[in-house]
Parts: C-alpha cells; sequence; structure tokens
C-alpha cells in the first residue's frame, strides 16, 4: 500500500521518514525531485492496508519545525514518480545538498577516477531487500555470498546500502555494468568500495 507525504524539510532524508513513521512497516521511500531539487514530497509504500490507516493518524505531526500531510495516492502516481526517477538525467541522491546533481555523463567519469577493490557498495536499496535478491541482481558475477553485508542502523533498520565483495577487483570492476539498474522498483547505484568501508558499516549495525 502506497502514502504519499508533503511539506517535508528541504533537508529531509530517508532515515528522517522512517523515524517519522516509527514502528510501521515501511517497504520503500521515494523522496521526490523536481528540475533537479527535492520537491518537499516522498511515496512512502508501507506492508499492508492496516499499516496505511495507523500512517495516516500522524498526518499533521511535526518533522522538526514543520507539520508534514500524509494522505492516500494512487499506485499508479508512484510507479510514475519512480520511472521520472530512473529516467532524470539528474539521477536521484540520498545525499542531496540542495543542488542540481551532476550529470549522469560525469558521474560515470567520477566513479571511473575511484580506485576499484573486491567490494562495491550498493545504494538506493529497497528497504525490505534480502541477501539473495542481491545474489540474484549480481547472478552473471563471481560474487563471494558470505561476504554481502545488508547495512543497518543499530535499531536494525536497513538503511537502503550494502557492501558486496567479489572474487576478484576485475570480477567488481566488470560488476559495474549494473550500475542503474533496478531491484524491485528501485533503481541502484553501485560505487566502488573498500573493505575499510564495509567493515565500518557492519560494526554500526551492531552498535
Amino acid at each position: 500500500m502506497y502514502g504519499s507525504r508533503g511539506g517535508l524539510p528541504f533537508n529531509c532524508t530517508d532515515i528522517d521518514i522512517c523515524k517519522f513513521f516509527a514502528g510501521l512497516d515501511i517497504v520503500d521511500v521515494l523522496l521526490v525531485n523536481k528540475n533537479g531539487r527535492f520537491s518537499g514530497e516522498a511515496f512512502v509504500v508501507f506492508a499492508g492496508p492496516i499499516q496505511v490507516e495507523f500512517a495516516l493518524q500522524r498526518d499533521r505531526q511535526n518533522m522538526g519545525r514543520r507539520y508534514v500531510e500524509v494522505f492516500r495516492c494512487k499506485r499508479q502516481d508512484y510507479y510514475n514518480a519512480v520511472a521520472s526517477e530512473v529516467n532524470y538525467e539528474g539521477i536521484y541522491d540520498n545525499d542531496f545538498h540542495g543542488s542540481p546533481p551532476p550529470s549522469r555523463a560525469k558521474r560515470y567519469n567520477d566513479k571511473d577516477q575511484m580506485e576499484h577493490t573486491e567490494i562495491l557498495k550498493m545504494r538506493g536499496l529497497p528497504f525490505s531487500v534480502k541477501k539473495s535478491e542481491i545474489v540474484q541482481f549480481f547472478k552473471d558475477y563471481k560474487i563471494i555470498e558470505d561476504k554481502i553485508h545488508i547495512a543497518c542502523r543499530p535499531d536494525g533498520k536497513a538503511t537502503g546500502e550494502a557492501y558486496v565483495e567479489f572474487v576478484s577487483v576485475e570480477e567488481a570492476k566488470r560488476a559495474m555494468c549494473k550500475d542503474k539498474m533496478t531491484i524491485g522498483s528501485r533503481y541502484v547505484e553501485l560505487f566502488p568500495s573498500t573493505p575499510d568501508e564495509a567493515r565500518r558499516a557492519e560494526s554500526r549495525s551492531r552498535q
């Protein structure tokens, strides 16, 4: 089921939305961009109709200094928003800082300049993603299945990121071809990462 919200702070993140709906079962969050800027609206996908009813009870509660409107929307509105994010050249970025994201070509170039290891970072994953879905996503590449780490906050909520180790640096580079492809309704960004970054994410999850 789908809920949508308006009037969000412009520095809002997925994590802020999860905190706002604390205790509810969120499947996906999509922050809406218009012309490269966060619009103050988001779509939130809940696990079922009862969860949506609870979410609607939080209408006009505050996030920071702003009250937030919570209302139902049509599935098609959500699908259209997902399609717009995938097709938009600027590419949706969780680390939005108030200026339009760089063009797709520049982002690819930036990634090409990064030093590769055997590890790739995945970002933009559905919050409900399972390890088996990541294995399927990389089915054409040689990964080390017991070296997949889905990043979580200390309270156990997923962050939408994961770290995947491949059998070699060359295989990780090859797998970058999957950058911007989808898992479920979300397209996934891939970045070269390091063992240190993956270990830090894992230790944060265990705190």
